[in-house]
């Protein structure tokens, strides 16, 4: 049987992918979340339009994820914490592994002595380790996170196709 072979750079350069998130990783959270556009701007119903074609489709979804990328970004994380709220023992696991883990390293390496019970470190993180797994499996994370990328994918990809460019930037592309 032949093995099929997706071309993925074939697929992201299309889009410009790689150039995209470079900036993403090199800036702040601060700086990230600083230069938002206004609400007014983001939802400005009278810029919503079909697409002709796609190449239009393209276009707009290019200027948008650049113009509107701090939106986008808060759009994410609104996203991310509703699907934790809505996925309670998911997020009764993360608290638990966290705050199990800084309790651990509060430690410094010493034994937790209660009564006459005494539990290394190790111990400690392999009683963190046997509890945490099955609960994390029960939690469905996997889930979770592909409805999150569906979820963002869908809503972002949405709004970048069908949010029009402004018209000051049709006609700074015409003077070049």
């Amino acid at each position: 049987m032949a093995r099929i072979n997706i071309p993925l750079d074939a697929l992201t350069s299309r889009l410009n992918l790689s150039d995209r998130f470079s900036s993403v990783r090199s800036q702040s959270i601060t700086s990230r979340f600083a230069n938002l556009k206004p609400i007014s701007d983001f939802c400005d119903f009278k810029r919503l339009s079909k697409p002709q074609n796609f190449g239009e489709v393209q276009n707009r979804v290019n200027y948008n994820l650049s113009y509107f990328s701090s939106n986008y970004a808060a759009v994410f994380v609104m996203l991310a914490i509703y699907s934790l709220i809505s996925n309670p023992v998911l997020l009764f696991v993360i608290i638990l592994v966290v705050g199990g883990m800084w309790g651990i390293g509060k430690l410094q390496g010493a034994d937790l002595e209660i009564g006459s019970l005494r539990a290394t470190s190790s111990q400690l993180y392999t009683c963190l380790l046997v509890v945490a797994i099955p609960l994390g499996l029960y939690a469905s994370p996997i889930s979770t996170v592909l409805w999150l990328i569906g979820a963002s994918g869908v809503t972002i990809l949405g709004h970048a196709s069908f949010m029009d460019k402004p018209i000051e930037s049709a006609f700074s592309e015409e003077a070049v």
